[in-house]
Formats: structure tokens, C-alpha cells, sequence
């Protein structure tokens, strides 16, 4: 039976956001290509048809996730509050794909860095538009993404659930002074 152009679409993008997840999740090197397929509800033989290799999907996933999260949040106090909450910290799967992939992304080919820095760029930029009126609107959104992204990747490395805790609270409440 032939696969129509609208189920291909919709297989890449199950794919797609299955390999984000358990990228996110686990790490790249931790995560084949069939546990990506089995995730999607597909066979490990049609990957090739949508992929040319793993490090392709990698590349396309981090584009993904970075497309979804750029649209989460609202306002800054809003965002930051969500962003160094417990419930983020806590769901890597779901969650801002620049913490969970960074240190990775790093040794992957050019294709994944690429993905990456487009999806820091454009948060980096919503985040210059969020930020309150500064003399350098840029250099503190790019202070801001930074301490959101350090303090979550700690938080999520320490294993003393109070000391994750104060790193989210503390650096919440640095952010926020007076708040």
C-alpha cells in the first residue's frame, strides 16, 4: 500500500517529535534509531525515507523543539517563574531543549550546532523584546537566557533534591529582585 504525502508528513513529524523527547530524555548517544521508530508507532525501516542519517534527525529534532518552546511562556516574570520551576526542571523530555542538549550539541557535525544556535538566537531575541526597558536590551537577555539555561542544568545535575530546589528559588528570586 503507498503512503500518501500528507501521511509521510505525518510520520516525519511523529518521528520528529519522538526523537525530540527521548533526546531530551536520555541524550543523543543513549537513544538508537529504532527506539526513535518504536516511540513514533513506526518500523525502524522507514526512517532511511525520511532521514538521510541519525545525526540528521538530530539536527531536525533540535530545529523541532526549539520551534515548540519558542512559543511557550508570556510574559518575563511569567516565563522565568515557569522556566526555573520544579515541574521544568524535573520533565527534560518536555522541556527547553538548549538545557538538555547543549553540552551534547557541541560534538555533533555542523547541522546540529546550526540547529541549535537558530533556536538560542530566537530566544535570545524574544527575550530582548520581554525584557524591561535596560540600557542594553540584548546584553540582558542574553545575561538572562544564560542564568535560566545554568541554573536549570544544575539543578538537574545535583543529586540533593534541597540544593536543586535553592538553585531554582535562588536564582529566581536573583532575577527578580524586590519581587
Amino acid at each position: 500500500m503507498r503512503v500518501t504525502q500528507e501521511q509521510m508528513r505525518e510520520n516525519r513529524r511523529r518521528i520528529l517529535a519522538a526523537a525530540s523527547r527521548l533526546y531530551r530524555d536520555k541524550g543523543y548517544d543513549a537513544v538508537g534509531v529504532a527506539e526513535v521508530m518504536k516511540a513514533a508507532g513506526l518500523t525502524h525501516g522507514g526512517f532511511y525515507g525520511h532521514f538521510a542519517s541519525k545525526e540528521d534527525l538530530m539536527a531536525q529534532a533540535i530545529a523541532q523543539a526549539a520551534t515548540e518552546v519558542a512559543g511557550r511562556g508570556g510574559d518575563l516574570p511569567a516565563f522565568v517563574a515557569t522556566y526555573l520551576s520544579p515541574a521544568h526542571r524535573d520533565d527534560a523530555a518536555d522541556g527547553c531543549p538548549m538545557a538538555a542538549l547543549a553540552a551534547d550539541v557541541r560534538h555533533r557535525p555542523a547541522a546540529a550546532r546550526a540547529a541549535m544556535t537558530t533556536g538560542i538566537c530566537a530566544q535570545i531575541d524574544r527575550l530582548t523584546e520581554a525584557v524591561p526597558d535596560a540600557a542594553d536590551r540584548r546584553r540582558e537577555a542574553i545575561g538572562t537566557y544564560a542564568a535560566l539555561i545554568g541554573a536549570l542544568i544544575l539543578a538537574r545535575a545535583v543529586d540533593d533534591p534541597a540544593l536543586s530546589d535553592e538553585i531554582l528559588d535562588e536564582t529566581r528570586a536573583w532575577m527578580a529582585p524586590g519581587a
